[in-house]
């Protein structure tokens, strides 16, 4: 089986070009299975499910989406596996931009939205630059000057990656996103990485983020809602870039 992660800005299509994506992997008789991950709501689960291929919609709510769906990882690669899908697609919605879910199994695709500025390769992070495939979205409503100088930021952030410009309405980069998953390599496993733990069934033992996530080792991030300084602890950043720890 193979795995296929989707990530990228809010509003920038991803649910509409995998959808064509998902025909186009039908035509080539393969099956997939969805795994759409969204913060408090979604029904994208019935898009999907029109497609007639698994769906499974899962809400991250109080969770970062994209640490839930890196912990969910072993759990979403078994359920695909129980539903004899030829690949799994996992739509994650993303939320700070500094998350990169990506492992180094997977194929990462980053969906970024061309009309959210030319800085935006820059700004968005480790979700593009280490991404296998980046998808820009709606450049149908921008110049052709805006179009290039957007894609030679993004080559500039990732150099190695492929560029696909997609329209999700036409479906437009949906066939170049579907050959790419095609080629993607299957999944591999490392038994010696298992140490007898259930990770070992689900085939994430061997599995590794390509990049960190952010620190998040604070009182704001256990749900501490008072604003002052003197109530937070843990790792915390001044404004003017100075880091500390605070605590026993």
């Amino acid at each position: 089986m193979k795995l296929a992660i989707i990530a990228g800005t809010p509003g920038a299509g991803k649910t509409s070009i995998l959808l064509h994506t998902i025909a186009y992997l039908r035509q080539n008789d393969v099956m997939p299975a969805v795994i759409k991950i969204d913060c408090l709501f979604t029904d994208d689960g019935a898009r999907f499910e029109r497609l007639g291929v698994p769906v499974r919609v899962a809400l991250s709510k109080d969770m970062c989406p994209d640490h839930f769906a890196i912990y969910n990882t072993g759990e979403m690669l078994s359920w695909a596996r129980g539903q004899s899908a030829d690949i799994l697609l996992n739509e994650t919605a993303g939320l700070c931009l500094r998350c990169a879910p990506y492992v180094d199994q997977c194929l990462a695709v980053c969906v970024i939205d061309v009309t959210a500025g030319p800085n935006t390769p820059i700004k968005v992070g480790p979700l593009l630059t280490t991404a296998d495939v980046v998808v820009a979205t709606k450049g149908d409503i921008v110049s052709q000057a805006e179009r290039e100088v957007f894609r030679e930021r993004v080559m500039e952030a990732n150099p190695k990656c492929i560029i696909i410009e997609a329209n999700g309405l036409t479906g437009q980069g949906a066939s170049e996103l579907g050959n790419a998953m095609l080629h993607a390599p299957e999944l591999g496993g490392d038994q010696d990485s298992c140490g007898g733990e259930d990770d070992c069934e689900d085939g994430s033992a061997a599995m590794r983020l390509r990049h960190n996530a952010p620190l998040a080792v604070c009182t704001l991030c256990t749900g501490e809602v008072r604003v002052a300084k003197r109530h937070h602890i843990g790792v915390l950043r001044h404004i003017d870039g100075f880091m500390e720890y605070k605590g026993e």
